[in-house]
C-alpha cells in the first residue's frame, strides 16, 4: 500500500524559505500525478503545485515566482522549495499523488508563517 511521508514543515519568519519533502515507501512515481495542497484554517484545501511524469508543472497563482516542485532522479521524492514566505501561506501542506484508480494523500505538514 502506498504512503507519502511528508517533512519538512515548520515556524518562519515573512521573507523566508521552507522546502517540504515527500517520499513514497518505495513506490516509484512512475505515471500520474505529483502534488502539493495545502489548506489554511477556515479555508478549503488548494493546489499548490503539482508536476507529472513528464515533468510538466503547475503552480497556483498565488506562489508562481516563489515556490518550486520538483522530484528526485529515483522518482519516488516530490519536494517544495518555498520562497519569499508569506502570512497568507500559513497552512497545512500535504503531498497528493493522484493516479486514474487511486489517489493517495500524506498527513500533512504545518507550515507556520509568523514575525
Amino acid at each position: 500500500q502506498v504512503q507519502l511521508v511528508e517533512s519538512g514543515g515548520g515556524l518562519v519568519h515573512p521573507g523566508g524559505s521552507l522546502r517540504l519533502s515527500c517520499e513514497t515507501n518505495g513506490y516509484v512515481f512512475s505515471r500520474g500525478v505529483m502534488g502539493w495542497y495545502r489548506q489554511a484554517p477556515g479555508k478549503e484545501r488548494e493546489l499548490v503545485a503539482s508536476t507529472t511524469s513528464s515533468d510538466s508543472t503547475n503552480y497556483a497563482d498565488s506562489v508562481k515566482g516563489r515556490f518550486i516542485i520538483s522530484r528526485n532522479s529515483a522518482r519516488n521524492g516530490v519536494y517544495l522549495e518555498m520562497n519569499n514566505l508569506k502570512f497568507d501561506d500559513t497552512a497545512v501542506y500535504y503531498c497528493n499523488w493522484r493516479k486514474i484508480a487511486a489517489d493517495h494523500w500524506g498527513k500533512g505538514n504545518l507550515v507556520t508563517v509568523s514575525s
